[in-house]
């Protein structure tokens, strides 16, 4: 299946490659939900995507965490990229295999690290045959044999209600969920990783691994 050549050749490509550029950590959360669907043809790649995501107030760089820290930059939430102009979007858009540009909405947490993305969906823009159920199963079969991602399971008995944003730090792990109300016809598509590691250290280690495997196998 195209799923299981996407893995097998992005890791030739990375292996093969003599320099890689690793992915910003709110492109990691926004691709890895988004490219399958638009691969698979479940997601059209001109809906009007709005993203949202929040990141633990690391994500602003060395001074504003040491500012947030000593207590002349701290604050609950602080929504910024208002401008519309933030420095990912270009990225999620290109990589996440869209025809049109999404609207990004970041924030800062008052928690040091952990990010949380969701996506929000409408049935009714989406193509007869897409559901949430067939969203999940999509994602499910991209990451099957992923080491870091797991798809968090898909239960209408007991819904999913909440997400903690810092339940990965300290890891290299991403969790993917989908969440939907058939009521309303409405899904959301959601996200949780370290922005210091899967979003960071760990998107890197990853990939020297795979050059240095290549590497050996030359030697």
């Amino acid at each position: 299946p195209y799923t299981t050549l996407f893995r097998s050749r992005q890791g030739e490509r990375i292996a093969s490659a003599p320099r890689v550029t690793n992915p910003g950590c709110y492109p990691t959360a926004a691709v890895a939900l988004l490219r399958p669907l638009t691969d698979a043809g479940l997601l059209p790649a001109d809906y009007p995507l709005v993203i949202h995501a929040v990141s633990g107030y690391s994500g602003q760089g060395r001074a504003g965490a040491e500012a947030h820290e000593a207590g002349t930059g701290a604050h609950s939430l602080k929504v910024y990229g208002l401008a519309l102009e933030h420095k990912h979007v270009a990225e999620i858009e290109a990589y996440a295999g869209l025809a049109e540009r999404p609207i990004f909405v970041p924030a800062y947490g008052s928690y040091r690290q952990g990010i949380v993305l969701t996506i929000g969906l409408h049935a009714r823009m989406l193509p007869s045959d897409v559901s949430g159920v067939r969203i999940h199963e999509c994602l499910t079969e991209r990451y099957r044999d992923a080491a870091h991602v797991r798809v968090l399971p898909m239960s209408s008995a007991v819904p999913m209600t909440e997400l903690d944003p810092q339940v990965h730090n300290g890891s290299n792990d991403l969790s993917l969920a989908v969440a939907c109300n058939e009521r309303t016809g409405q899904i959301v598509l959601s996200a949780v990783l370290d922005n210091l590691g899967k979003g960071a250290a760990g998107a890197a280690v990853q990939n020297l691994r795979l050059m240095a495997s290549a590497s050996r196998s030359t030697l």
